[in-house]
């Protein structure tokens, strides 16, 4: 594990559905700019629809095996990953759960997740992504990483953007996004520095 030696977090900020007609990239830019705004992370954004997500897994799960030999277009998800301190998922509700694309995403890995703090950003005609979120909260757990409380949302987020995806009324949007940053960076900076006692000692 290389030093930090006090720099800014590496922030991965997950576009979770690969649909076509997506409005992902449109929610995750702008959560992205707020990101790099704030100024205590290096933003990376990630976008599933770039890597072959196998839905078939290996005999042996990551947990068991986290150097696992993975698909050759899924290397580099993986190193986006591995550097992360932090991560930000950035999902829709489909039928009151979560894309299965994150799904595989999440499940090729664990090393990766664990030990992190993870933030969500929902958008949905009606829960603004809650369903979903409150699924990925026990799938994460499972993982061992720690899901942050504070949250963005964006219920009929297609009456909430502009054209050009700009926030009609940025106010309460940006609050959120900011409380949510503040709680990744406390937690990211403690388990930050928690992983690397444990390298050393290991």
């Amino acid at each position: 594990m290389e030093p930090r030696n006090g720099g800014p977090l590496n922030l991965a900020v997950i576009i979770g559905s690969v649909r076509e007609g997506r409005f992902g990239p449109v929610v995750a830019k702008w959560f992205a700019e707020r990101a790099e705004e704030y100024g205590h992370f290096t933003v990376n954004l990630v976008d599933l629809a770039d890597t072959a997500l196998p839905l078939a897994l290996p005999a042996v799960p990551p947990a068991l095996e986290p150097r696992m030999a993975r698909p050759a277009g899924m290397a580099d998800l993986t190193r986006r990953l591995e550097r992360a301190d932090a991560v930000v998922v950035v999902t829709p509700d489909y039928n009151r759960s979560f894309p299965a694309s994150l799904k595989a995403a999440i499940d090729w890995h664990y090393t990766e997740w664990e030990a992190k703090p993870i933030g969500f950003v929902g958008y949905s005609g009606a829960s603004g992504g809650l369903l979903a979120i409150e699924q990925l909260r026990q799938v994460f757990a499972e993982l061992q990483a720690h899901t942050v409380r504070n949250v963005v949302t964006f219920p009929r987020y297609y009456e909430l953007f502009g054209p050009q995806g700009e926030l009609r009324d940025p106010e309460g949007p940006n609050g959120a996004a900011k409380a949510m940053l503040d709680e990744l960076l406390w937690w990211g900076e403690l388990l930050d520095e928690a992983r690397r006692t444990r390298a050393e000692t290991a």
